[in-house]
């Protein structure tokens, strides 16, 4: 129900050039890489390596990391194939992030 009502509401703003996926969002949306950024809005006990993978060159992905009631903002800028920056920001508290490369359910 919140995608459909998503989408809609994107449309009725004339927000044509935005896709909605339900779906684990640990994992990304690989067949849409690569990204040039990447917001993650739940914290996870690390970055998982299926969203760095889909960074564009200089892209940035920003993420919530560390315990599931409190995580630090980090910012990931990709600078090669294999070379990535990690600057941790500010001390912050979000919703876990519940997938496959994430918390578990149970946790």
């Amino acid at each position: 129900k919140l995608v459909t009502y998503a989408r809609e509401r994107l449309g009725d703003l004339g927000c044509m050039n935005v896709h909605v996926l339900h779906g684990d969002g640990s994992l990304g949306w690989p067949e849409h890489a690569p990204y040039d950024a990447i917001i993650v809005a739940a914290g996870g006990p690390h970055v998982p390596s299926t969203l760095t993978a889909q960074l564009a060159e200089d892209g940035r992905l920003i993420m919530p990391v560390g315990k599931q009631r409190s995580q630090r903002l980090v910012l990931i800028r990709r600078e090669g194939p294999e070379a990535f920056i990690k600057q941790t920001l500010v001390s912050v508290r979000f919703v876990p992030l519940i997938g496959e490369e994430a918390w578990q359910e149970e946790e």
